[in-house]
C-alpha cells in the first residue's frame, strides 16, 4: 500500500510524511477514521514509509577529542525514492521482518486460542482486495458468520514478545493494531509496553470509534481524525478504479456521503430500481392501506441487511436534493433530471420540516439494521411513522 493508492486525504498525507521528514514521530499514533474513509490504508502506507528509511549509523569519537554523538540521523527518502527497493516491495506485501499486525480473530476451533499470525495469509489477501473494508467485512472473510471476533490475551502476549525481539532489516519496528475497539481488559497488558516501548518502536492503532477504547490506551497516543472523503474524490475513484459510468460515479458519490466501501456496495447493486421501489412505499404509505403496506414490509424484510440501508440512504439522498431545490431553487446545482422529477413531487407532498423529520427517522431505522433488527416489523413501524408525518399528525417514537 503506498500513499499514491490512497483516495483522497492528501493533507494528511502530507501531514505524516512531514512527521518523518521533520523527525517529529511519537511512538504511538490513532488512526481514528469512520468506516470507509480510508483509515486503514493509510496507516499501512505510512508503516511501509517509516520501516523503508534508512538506518540511523553510529558515530565515533573523531582523532582530536570532538563530542561524539549516538548516531547520525541519515537523510530522509521521499515515497518516490523508496519505490522499486527490495525491502519497500516486501513492506508493500506486508511481507516485511519488522512490520507487524493484529486484528480481530475467531478461534478456527473450540478450546483454541486464536492470535493474528494465524491468519496472516488471509489477511494479505483481504488487504490486496479490499483494504476499504470494515471489521464486519473481514470477520465473514474468515468465516466468523455470527462469531465474535476478538483480540485475545494471547495476541496481547505475542504482541510483547514480537517488539522486545530487536529489529530485522529495518531501523524501526511498526505494529498496526487494527479495531483496538475489540481489546477488553487484556488490552491493559500493552499499556506499559506502548508508554514505554523499546527503542525505535512505532505503534500505529486504527479505529473507527474513539468511545469503545480503552482510555488508558487512548491517552497514550497521539491522534491523527482522519475525515470522510469528498464526493468528487470518491466519483474520480469509481470512474478511475472500479470503471462506473460517469452518471452512475457522479450519483453513488452523492449518495454514500463520503464512504469509499458505501460507494462500491451502492455500485454493486446498482442494478436496483430504488426510485420506484421508494414510489411503491410512498403510494403505499398515503394510499395503499394496511394490505398493502404489510405486503411492502414483507417485500422489504427479504433484500437483506445490506440492501435496506441502501434503499434507506438513496431515500436520504432524494430528501436532500428536495430540500435543496425548495432553499436553492430548480438550476442552483446539477442533478439528474429523474431524480430532479422526484424531488420536485416530495416538496409536493411534505415541507422541509416534514421532510427532515423523515431524514431523522430513516436515520434511525439505518442504525437499528446494522443492529440485526427484524426487517418486517422495522420497515412497518416506519411506514406507520412515514404516515403520521406526512398527514402531519403526533410521530410516534420507538420505544
Amino acid at each position: 500500500m503506498q500513499f499514491k493508492d490512497i483516495i483522497g486525504q492528501q493533507g494528511i498525507k502530507q501531514h505524516l510524511i512531514e512527521m518523518i521528514e521533520q523527525n517529529r514521530l511519537s511512538h504511538a499514533l490513532l488512526f481514528l477514521g469512520k468506516d470507509g474513509s480510508g483509515a486503514l490504508p493509510l496507516a499501512l502506507a505510512f508503516a511501509q514509509f517509516v520501516i523503508c528509511q534508512p538506518i540511523a549509523s553510529p558515530v565515533v569519537e573523531d582523532l582530536f577529542g570532538g563530542m561524539s554523538a549516538l548516531e547520525v540521523k541519515p537523510s530522509y527518502l521521499s515515497p518516490e525514492e523508496l519505490e522499486g527497493q527490495e525491502n519497500f516491495q516486501r513492506a508493500e506485501k506486508l511481507m516485511h521482518s519488522d512490520l507487524h499486525f493484529s486484528y480481530p480473530v475467531i478461534s478456527k476451533k473450540a478450546g483454541d486460542k486464536p492470535k493474528s499470525t494465524d491468519y496472516i495469509n488471509e489477511w494479505r489477501e483481504f488487504i490486496k482486495l479490499s483494504p476499504y473494508s470494515n471489521a464486519y467485512d473481514w470477520l465473514q472473510f474468515i468465516g466468523a458468520e455470527n462469531k465474535q471476533g476478538n483480540i485475545t490475551a494471547e495476541e496481547c502476549n505475542d504482541i510483547m514478545r514480537q517488539l522486545s525481539l530487536k529489529s530485522f532489516e529495518s531501523g524501526y519496528k511498526v505494529l498496526v493494531l487494527w479495531m483496538p475497539e475489540y481489546l477488553g481488559k487484556e488490552g491493559n497488558k500493552l499499556l506499559k509496553l506502548i508508554e514505554e516501548p523499546p527503542a525505535n518502536t512505532l505503534f500505529i492503532l486504527v479505529a473507527e470509534d474513539e468511545e469503545q477504547i480503552l482510555p488508558t490506551i487512548l491517552s497514550r497516543c497521539q491522534l491523527i481524525k482522519i475525515p470522510m472523503l469528498e464526493t468528487k474524490e470518491i466519483e474520480e475513484a469509481l470512474l478511475a478504479r472500479a470503471n462506473a459510468s460517469p452518471e452512475t460515479a457522479a450519483q453513488v458519490a452523492a449518495i454514500c456521503e463520503g464512504n469509499y466501501r458505501e460507494a462500491l456496495q451502492l455500485l454493486q447493486h446498482n442494478e436496483e430500481d430504488w426510485q420506484t421501489l421508494l414510489k411503491e412505499w410512498l403510494n403505499s404509505t398515503l394510499r395503499g392501506g394496511p394490505i398493502k403496506q404489510v405486503k411492502f414490509s414483507e417485500d422489504m424484510s427479504k433484500l437483506g441487511r445490506e440492501k435496506q440501508k441502501q434503499f434507506l440512504r438513496y431515500f436520504n439522498h432524494l430528501i436532500g436534493q428536495s430540500i435543496r431545490i425548495k432553499v436553492l431553487g430548480n438550476n442552483a446545482f446539477a442533478i439528474a433530471e429523474s431524480e430532479k422529477e422526484f424531488a420536485l413531487r416530495l416538496n409536493k407532498i411534505a415541507s422541509v420540516s416534514q421532510q427532515q423529520a423523515i431524514i431523522e427517522e430513516l436515520d434511525k431505522a439505518s442504525y437499528y439494521i446494522e443492529r440485526n433488527a427484524n426487517g418486517k416489523m422495522l420497515f412497518q413501524a416506519l411506514t406507520i411513522k412515514m404516515y403520521h408525518i406526512l398527514q402531519n399528525k403526533v410521530v410516534v417514537t420507538t420505544v
